[in-house]
């Protein structure tokens, strides 16, 4: 199975404060994809040529709350859109079926969410709302659900797991304070780590295979900096200094995570921890992993 390691890059979230007590359902069965916004994209862009003016605005005016969400920092306009578009074409007719697809998708994913709910019996399960944007985000969250920029997915066989890692996001107590290299190399991590719980697969693979190589040195890299809030060279992007690959992050978050977890004694009780911290220095301390790079 492949996965998306260019689009669960996008998943930081600032000034968003998610609290579990919403009105979103608590029942896996009840969990949406939303797909309207993909039909009202193709009546845009089979506009273009014949339209006077741009054809994107009513794309935006009629989009849906998750695609009003993907409007700042990714959509920006309908003129950056219908920029964007006119430069890549052929890239978004590729996608010309890719409704169709999501709905088999979505009958796949539903064992997942029950599985997420053996595990955590507190989710919520907010609407998947599947958009087009300007090919910078393949995925995020926000208050409304999840969001999924369509044009980014270039292998489907990973949607499902991409899905389950957003919903985790869901899950996960978010807060302005959460500034720092180390808490968003958990937060992104413990994502990875409970989605591989759920489903079985394991996410950011060139990522893991990198960092197992050069463990030593990267922790002793990452211990300097962690409390800093640069992220270069270890979430969202390289300097290219090395030729280490993007999000080393996601697998240093993701092996703190584990050693957490596999430290408690009661499992369950340890995911309602990782989904609810508080401090994450303490976190890390409580893991028992970089212990040996910190004396």
């Amino acid at each position: 199975m492949k996965y998306f390691l260019l689009v669960i890059l996008t998943i930081l979230i600032n000034n968003f404060i998610y609290c579990q007590e919403t009105d979103f359902p608590k029942s896996p069965q009840k969990a949406k994809f939303i797909t309207s916004d993909l039909e009202n994209f193709w009546i845009a862009f089979d506009s273009i040529d014949i339209s006077k003016s741009n054809p994107f605005d009513r794309y935006i005016e009629k989009g849906t709350i998750g695609l009003k969400g993907f409007i700042p920092n990714r959509i920006i306009s309908a003129d950056a859109l219908l920029k964007k578009v006119n430069e890549n074409k052929d890239e978004y007719e590729k996608m010309r079926n890719i409704e169709s697809i999501i709905k088999e998708k979505e009958k796949e994913t539903l064992p997942y969410f029950y599985a997420l709910e053996y595990w955590y019996p507190y989710a919520v399960y907010p609407p998947t709302y599947f958009v087009f944007g300007r090919f910078n985000s393949g995925g995020t969250i926000s208050e409304n659900g999840l969001i999924i920029g369509v044009e980014k997915l270039t292998d489907l066989d990973g949607l499902a797991y991409l899905i389950i890692h957003e919903s985790i996001h869901f899950q996960q107590k978010w807060s302005d304070s959460n500034t720092s290299l180390l808490a968003n190399s958990i937060l992104e991590g413990s994502a990875d780590f409970i989605a591989e719980l759920v489903t079985g697969y394991l996410g950011n693979l060139q990522a893991h295979k990198y960092g197992k190589i050069h463990k030593e040195a990267l922790c002793k890299e990452f211990i300097k900096i962690m409390n800093n809030e640069n992220f270069d060279d270890w979430l969202y992007g390289t300097t290219n200094k090395d030729n280490r690959p993007n999000d080393l992050g996601y697998w240093i978050g993701y092996e703190i995570t584990k050693s957490y977890f596999e430290k408690m004694e009661d499992k369950k009780l340890a995911i309602n921890h990782i989904l609810n911290i508080e401090d994450f220095n303490k976190f890390l301390k409580n893991s028992g992993y970089l212990k040996e790079y910190m004396k």
